[in-house]
């Protein structure tokens, strides 16, 4: 699936996708509660309100770089809590490769943040040791995210996602810490939505008048569009989290900007328009 937005195109590489199964990521989206919201059907919900959800990269090429936005879940990887997430065996190095971006061709990797499913490709094991997976290319970190995990101690789970995900890369001194409004190039530039983690950013794209926004988790799927109190289980902190949303949406409702969701399965892409006291998106 692949975006044009002025000049600059957006290819989406899937490494994972479900239905159901999503609980544990927004444990109040129950069946219940999604069915109602009847705009996310089929696309985004099936007929009985089971979630639909996808973990990709977004490859964003511009006239002068091409960046990857987020490397989802990688290949053996282990104390994941999540099973299917531990030890994979994918193919997704050889499906961007086919969508025409080879690893040695990245010039940037963009993480939003630095959960286990947005950093897991930054990294593949060789003999042994990991190292990093796009050799050519520079991997930018928000100084206030990066900072946070490199010291914190309570997440046990995250000591070992940075160690294996995170760590070789400041190892091999590929790693450069930004600002949370940082601009990488003249199309593309970090936006600041903290909340789902202690940096969080999302990642604006604007070329020849048009805009796009990949969203990073400040919303994991679209039923929080319309269920904006709807949080998620790994959110850093839900008061800022849902602040951050709404205050998004309200930016985004009936402008022409494109907004291509981190997880969101099927289209993924569409435009945020006001429904009611909350929103929707239109695919």
């Amino acid at each position: 699936m692949r975006w044009t937005i002025g000049d600059v195109t957006v290819t989406k590489v899937v490494e994972l996708e479900t239905t159901g199964g999503s609980r544990f990521i927004l444990p109040d989206a129950s069946p219940e509660a999604i069915r109602p919201i009847s705009w996310l059907i089929p696309h985004f919900a099936d007929e009985m309100g089971k979630l639909k959800m996808s973990i990709h990269a977004l490859i964003v090429e511009t006239p002068t770089l091409i960046i990857m936005v987020d490397t989802c879940l990688g290949n053996d990887k282990q104390g994941r809590r999540v099973p299917t997430w531990n030890e994979r065996q994918g193919r997704f190095l050889a499906d961007i490769a086919e969508a025409g971006y080879p690893a040695d061709k990245i010039d940037v990797v963009m993480c939003t943040h630095l959960h286990v499913d947005h950093v897991g490709w930054n990294t593949i094991l060789v003999d042994g040791k990991w190292v990093p997976t796009f050799p050519k290319a520079r991997y930018v970190f928000g100084r206030k995210e990066f900072e946070h995990w490199a010291h914190q101690t309570e997440a046990e789970h995250m000591l070992t996602v940075f160690a294996d995900s995170v760590q070789p890369i400041v190892d091999a001194g590929l790693h450069e810490l930004v600002e949370a409004d940082h601009r990488l190039c003249p199309e593309v530039r970090f936006l600041p939505s903290h909340g789902h983690s202690p940096g969080h950013c999302s990642v604006m794209i604007e070329s020849k008048g048009e805009q796009a926004l990949i969203t990073g988790d400040f919303a994991h799927h679209p039923c929080q569009f319309a269920r904006p109190e709807l949080c998620s289980a790994a959110d850093f902190d839900r008061a800022e989290g849902e602040a951050t949303r709404r205050r998004l949406l309200g930016e985004l409702a009936g402008t022409p900007v494109l907004v291509i969701g981190t997880h969101f399965a099927g289209p993924t892409a569409g435009r945020v328009v006001a429904d009611g006291n909350a929103w929707k998106m239109l695919v």
